[in-house]
This record gives C-alpha cells, structure tokens and sequence, in this order.
C-alpha cells in the first residue's frame, strides 16, 4: 500500500476523481480526443483500488501477485468536453463473478453527463491467466459492492430453465 494520499474521494459507494482537461487531452477544435476518455477511466478505477488500501504495485507484488486485464469495454458518448473543463470521473464496482470485476464509470461535468462506461476487468497472474482476486482485495472491496439481493428460499427460480418454446410437448 502507498503512503501518498489517494486521489479523489468516496460518496457512499461512488469513487469520485476530479480531473482538468488540458490541452494535451484534446484535438484540434480543442474537444477531447476519444480515446481519452479510457485512459481517465482507468484512473479512476487505479484511484479507487487505491483510495480503499490496495495499489496495483501492492498487487503485483504481494503473495499471490496478480494484475487486471480489460476484456470489455463500453462507452457511450452524450456530450463532448473541452479544453479548461473539470470533469469527475465517478466509479462504482457492481460485481465480483470469479476473476471478473464489473465496473460502472461516468465522466460528469458538473450535472452534465459526459460520457458513460461499463468495464469488466479480469484478474490475471503474471502469465496472463485468470485468476479470483487475492482475499485481502476482496475484503477491502466488499463494502464498496452492492448488497446481495435477499429472495426467500420458497421464490427462487431454478438456476436454468428453458424458454418456453424450448420445452418439449409431450
């Protein structure tokens, strides 16, 4: 874990990294470049891992030393940011299933909505393949995650059931 402060600050669950647009960031006509937008992404995912005791290095180097992989990405771009804009970027992590972690990101400029992203990151060892987060994140993490949604025993449906068109007549 790093002793620097962690960038950015929680809202509940919400994971909120301000940022400025400088003119780096943007194209000619000084609108941001595209494929921007990803790499603010991952900031905001890197400070919220960050913000709640882990740190990629920590990670990378602890007993079971693992890393993240993108293996989906999805943006929606409603509105274009410009140069001199601050922006948040706000994360929230929606689900854990074995080695994928499932991210919700938006980029937000003041009450305008920038853009939208869902993320889903694989956990990876050094060779590249899958692996469940060490423990010691997922404990971390878990209070960041939403609570699971409690079904009476009596209402659950089976874990498969075919479409109806599926089923044979008899």
């Amino acid at each position: 874990m790093d002793n620097e402060p962690a960038a950015g600050l929680f809202c509940g669950r919400e994971h909120i990294l301000p940022l400025r647009i400088y003119y780096e960031d943007t194209d000619f006509s000084g609108v941001v470049y595209h494929a921007n937008y990803v790499r603010y992404l991952e900031r905001g995912r890197s400070e919220f891992i960050r913000a709640i005791g882990a740190s990629h290095s920590s990670l990378m180097q602890g007993e079971t030393r693992v890393t993240f992989m993108v293996s989906a990405l999805d943006l929606r771009f409603l509105r274009p940011a410009r140069i001199d804009d601050r922006l948040e970027v706000r994360t929230l992590f929606d689900s854990v299933r074995g080695a994928r972690l499932i991210a919700r990101q938006t980029v937000m400029r003041g009450n305008d909505l920038i853009l939208e992203a869902s993320v889903e990151n694989v956990c990876v060892d050094f060779q590249g393949r899958p692996r469940r987060p060490p423990a010691a994140l997922m404990t971390r993490l878990a209070r960041y995650l939403p609570a699971p949604a409690t079904i009476p025993a009596n209402d659950r449906a089976p874990a498969y059931a075919p479409a109806p068109e599926m089923v044979a007549a008899e």
